[in-house]
């Protein structure tokens, strides 16, 4: 395949195979970080939106997206960040979430639209409970809202002992 031929549709079934080095049950299309993608003049541009704008994964995407597209045959490959409108994890698809608590991690509900900031204390939610992706207790309690990544919480399930991740709604 080339880039002078190669549909945008193409590109997107190509994409869907790289995965989020953070979260590898996602792949970045999944996790809705790409937003665009355009094949012009043999060259493909991919807009991405990073979950949020100090992500140390992103510059791992870059590459993965880069090296995938171009193991394809694609190239020259431009990445191009925006980060208006910020992302949102109402952005996941309800199988993207299934695929997270398959995983081990509580999936998010909806985002709060009562404020376009990402508040730094916990405000009183479904979060406060979130579903255990284990046995599925609501019988759980959030133990730090910073867990491994900036985007995931630490909980504790009570009806099952096991502690999991929760990711934020953002």
């Amino acid at each position: 395949m080339s880039a002078a031929s190669a549909t945008r549709d193409e590109v997107f079934e190509i994409l869907d195979t790289v995965k989020d080095p953070e979260v590898p049950v996602l792949s970045v299309v999944e996790l809705g970080i790409v937003r665009d993608v355009s094949v012009d003049a043999g060259a493909v541009t991919v807009t991405l939106t990073p979950t949020y704008s100090g992500c140390p994964a992103m510059r791992v995407i870059e590459d993965d997206i880069t090296a995938a597209l171009v193991e394809h045959g694609l190239g020259p490959v431009r990445i191009e960040t925006v980060y208006a409108p910020a992302w949102t994890t109402d952005w996941l698809s309800d199988e993207a979430k299934r695929k997270l608590e398959a995983y081990g991690i509580a999936p998010p509900g909806r985002a709060s639209k009562e404020t376009t900031l990402v508040s730094l204390t916990r405000a009183p939610s479904a979060a406060a409970s979130p579903r255990c992706p284990y046995c599925h207790s609501r019988d759980t309690v959030v133990k730090s809202e910073f867990g491994s990544t900036a985007c995931k919480s630490i909980c504790f399930c009570n009806a099952c002992s096991q502690p999991f991740e929760m990711f934020k709604a953002l």
